[in-house]
């Protein structure tokens, strides 16, 4: 399910490319994808904590140059919203405030147990950029 964060609820049709991100407190998954296409490509994962994650994420901002931004938000099986909810949250709230890009969130339950299943089984497997990429995914068919 796609929750707007950004104050509108509809994805205009000129935003085509999109960077999303799966939050975590100490990897953050990456992936980029466009509207065309309808898919994402796992991009290295940012291996940092707190204010050092910045500097990555506005390199991958610079170097892609999105449209906007999609995140992922973690919830309980049964909808209810958690510590990381809030993380995730506060982390869109950030990139908007950062990069001044519309920012969009994603229901994220499951992503992780998804890429798993695709066959990224571990840290080394860039397990968190396949979730990242299947966040984007998720996003994307969401479009009209």
């Amino acid at each position: 399910m796609v929750m707007a964060s950004d104050s509108s609820a509809e994805v205009p049709a000129g935003q085509t490319s999109f960077l999303a991100f799966d939050f975590g407190l100490k990897r953050t998954g990456v992936a980029v994808g466009n509207r065309l296409m309808r898919s994402a490509t796992p991009q290295p994962t940012i291996r940092a904590e707190g204010e050092a994650r910045w500097a990555p994420i506005e390199s991958r901002v610079a170097e892609w140059q999105p449209d906007a931004l999609v995140v992922g938000v973690p919830f309980h099986p049964d909808g209810a919203a958690h510590e990381n909810t809030v993380r995730a949250r506060k982390f869109a709230r950030q990139l908007r405030g950062r990069f001044q890009l519309p920012v969009y969130e994603v229901d994220e339950r499951y992503s992780t147990t998804e890429a798993h299943a695709r066959g990224a089984r571990n840290v080394d497997a860039n397990v968190d950029g396949v979730a990242a990429a299947i966040i984007l995914e998720q996003f994307l068919r969401s479009l009209p």
